[in-house]
């Protein structure tokens, strides 16, 4: 691309025109005219394409600070009843702190931005004897079901 702009820069300045510019390059005669207008505003630098930078942020680096440490502290912390995170509550956390409305699927992707990653706790049940569940996982549940169990190393 740099090769077309380059080369309609230096034929306009040689002065032909644009129409016959643009058809000798096969592209629209529009094209030819931002290049010269990037080139008269910007120079050579004009010619070259930049990552755009996207959109501004919906929370400002302080607001994610503290969305931070509002999230270590824990839901509870937040006046929130369930000892987990779920993405409807962050969201609604969100809202209600900062007034930025954010869908809780696109929390995820804000809290894995911000250095979080999804934890899952294990499912075990706190006053279990460890010795019944082995029994349980090993030679009762086998019984039961109904397709055998692969083995496990």
């Amino acid at each position: 691309m740099r090769w077309f702009r380059a080369t309609a820069i230096l034929d306009y300045v040689a002065g032909r025109s644009v129409v016959d510019i643009a058809a000798s390059l096969h592209i629209g005669e529009s094209s030819v005219w931002d290049w010269i207008g990037w080139y008269r505003r910007e120079g050579l630098s004009g010619l070259f394409t930049a990552k755009t930078p996207g959109s501004k942020p919906r929370l400002s680096e302080d607001q994610r600070r503290e969305l931070s440490v509002l999230v270590v502290a824990g839901p509870l912390a937040a006046g929130f009843n369930s000892g987990m995170w779920t993405g409807a509550m962050v969201a609604e956390l969100i809202k209600s702190r900062f007034g930025v409305s954010f869908h809780p699927q696109s929390v995820a992707r804000l809290l894995h931005q911000m250095g979080f990653s999804v934890q899952r706790p294990r499912k075990r049940l706190a006053r279990a004897d460890p010795a019944s569940q082995t029994t349980w996982i090993q030679v009762r549940f086998p019984e039961i079901k109904k397709k055998p169990l692969k083995a496990v190393e």
